[in-house]
């Protein structure tokens, strides 16, 4: 109990107490969270029970925590997450390609890492041999439904249920390779390794025959209008974490 005090003494002693025992808030506690929006693209970014998972969004999580950023994370179909990300100003889409046609649209973070497309086949197939791209139009060829190589490929008169093979994801195509349902498989090589672990087979089993991508890279993109302050503080803490070899340390955890 408070020992006879004046008023205005007493009033001074119990905000004291109170200030003392309250918590402490970090700086940021009351700053707008920056919202992370991307897709369900395993091993870079995806949705478990658990929440946001894969490299991209671990990544993220430690540039929010180095600078200071309270953040969440939605994992959606690609065209919500992109509607979503243009209308937040404080919204960060990724994994996101960074090509000439979207330089202007958003501001770069980045980058997460290299994009490398490749072609692959069974290290067993000794009877598969390929030289180019065009040689493919006499095999079968696996992607990923929606995928942009699709496209790419149509154009260079490629044909679904002839010469290429479409699955819902690259697990679903990595299946048909192993069970001798397609000759080769055309994924990004996080995916390669990250699909080969999930199911419990050497790195090994898949041998690259030809590059289809290495062109570009993956970023975080923000609004070309977004606060420049909030990209350079993103930007700074990406860089001090590939520094001290964070991004080593995390990278090796998932592609090796």
């Amino acid at each position: 109990m408070l020992p006879a005090l004046p008023d205005s003494r007493r009033r001074s002693l119990l905000l004291a107490l109170a200030a003392t025992a309250a918590p402490a808030r970090p700086a940021w506690a009351s700053e707008q969270a920056l919202v992370g929006y991307t897709e369900d693209l395993p091993p870079l970014n995806y949705h478990d029970k658990d929440g946001a998972q894969g490299f991209s969004v671990e990544l993220l999580r430690l540039m929010a925590i180095q600078a200071g950023l309270p953040l969440t994370l939605e994992v959606l179909p690609w065209a919500r997450a992109l509607q979503l990300a243009e209308a937040n100003p404080r919204g960060l889409l990724f994994s996101l390609t960074r090509t000439p046609e979207r330089e202007a649209q958003y501001q770069w973070v980045g980058p997460i890492s290299p994009r490398r497309i490749l072609i692959y086949k069974l290290a067993s197939r000794r009877d598969l041999k390929l030289g180019s791209l065009a040689e493919l139009k006499q095999a079968k060829l696996g992607v990923r439904r929606g995928s942009a190589a699709v496209q790419r490929l149509l154009a260079e008169g490629f044909k679904p249920g002839v010469n290429i093979e479409l699955g819902i994801d690259d697990a679903n195509n990595l299946r048909k390779l192993l069970a001798g349902r397609m000759d080769y498989l055309l994924m990004l090589d996080w995916a390669a390794a990250w699909n080969l672990r999930q199911l419990q087979l050497p790195a090994s089993t898949l041998q690259p025959v030809l590059d289809f991508d290495v062109s570009s890279a993956y970023w975080y993109g923000l609004r070309a209008d977004a606060d420049s302050a909030l990209v350079k503080r993103l930007q700074q803490a990406l860089d001090a974490i590939k520094r001290d070899g964070r991004y080593e340390r995390l990278r090796q955890r998932y592609i090796s």
